[in-house]
């Protein structure tokens, strides 16, 4: 009897497997894998020599400096309060710390550092401006509105016309004295109203400025203290000025004149001297202003004074 082939059932056939397909597609994904590395890594150095190409490049590195503002301040000393920062790159350079270089010196009171590109440095100063030379300890310094002390007073600086201020230190503790803040913007105040009168400005030659609250004032070629208060300097001056004959007429040596109040002047004579010792008035006199009330007669402290001489 011959053999019958049964049909085949497809239920129940073997899956074809392909391994050698699956090994493939795993080798073009590593594949995918290492150009994606190998993309980033190019790009990477690429941007890193990019880099040093540019930080390198002779064309952005600092060649130039201009200093603008300075006065005093010549400008070579400018340059060597930044020596360092030529050749440095421009893009990377800190202009911080080279402003804190320049505001290092007493002279400077403010600076702007900025980029200009391919290969400059701008720089701007702002200098402080001198109000008087102050009297400290046995030395004469710069000082400005501040009370900071500038430079010492010497013949480099023989231009300038300016009061000698005494009083801009206070107390001395431990050891040493500081600048009162207060004291300076006292005598800043007073020289500044006097800046709207140059012809009053330019008799005063000494300011005391010992109490924060009154302002006394020497004019040139005048030994008599002139006692101002804190306001109205420039009323108050010009009142001594057009009175002072008057005054002399009544009291010849005058000591001091105090002139704060509104309705009378109040003049203290020199010393008289008695037995070859001398004998200060302390009472002073009391003058009425033309066409005002009475009041009570002041004194003034003349144990400081000296025969001024105006720098110039």
């Amino acid at each position: 009897m011959p053999a019958v082939a049964a049909p085949a059932d497809k239920r129940f056939r073997r899956a074809r497997v392909k391994p050698a397909r699956r090994r493939g597609a795993a080798f073009r994904q590593a594949w995918m894998a290492a150009r994606v590395v190998f993309v980033f890594a190019a790009v990477a150095y690429g941007g890193w020599r990019l880099t040093v190409l540019i930080l390198s490049a002779p064309a952005l590195q600092v060649s130039r400096i201009t200093v603008r503002g300075n006065e005093r301040l010549a400008t070579g000393e400018v340059l060597a309060l930044i020596a360092g920062l030529r050749e440095r790159n421009i893009l990377t350079v800190g202009l911080d710390q080279w402003r804190a270089r320049l505001l290092s010196s007493p002279w400077v009171e403010d600076a702007v550092v900025r980029r200009t590109l391919p290969s400059t440095i701008d720089v701007v100063i702002r200098e402080r401006r001198p109000i008087g030379i102050g009297r400290l300890r046995s030395g004469l310094y710069l000082v400005d509105a501040r009370g900071i002390v500038i430079d010492e007073y010497g013949p480099n600086y023989g231009d300038l016309d300016l009061p000698i201020i005494d009083g801009l230190a206070s107390p001395p503790r431990d050891g040493s004295s500081a600048l009162d803040e207060t004291r300076a913007l006292l005598a800043a105040r007073l020289i500044g109203d006097l800046q709207a009168r140059p012809d009053l400005g330019a008799k005063v030659s000494q300011i005391d400025v010992s109490n924060p609250r009154d302002a006394v004032v020497m004019l040139d070629g005048d030994t008599t203290m002139l006692r101002l208060g804190d306001d109205d300097f420039v009323e108050r001056l010009q009142e001594y000025v057009d009175l002072g004959p008057a005054l002399r007429e009544r009291v010849p040596a005058i000591d001091s004149v105090d002139l704060r109040f509104d309705d009378r002047l109040y003049v203290r004579p020199v010393a008289q001297k008695s037995g070859g010792r001398s004998r200060e008035n302390s009472s002073g006199r009391s003058l009425e202003r033309p066409s005002e009330g009475n009041g009570d007669g002041r004194s003034a402290d003349s144990s400081k004074r000296q025969q001024p001489k105006r720098r110039r």
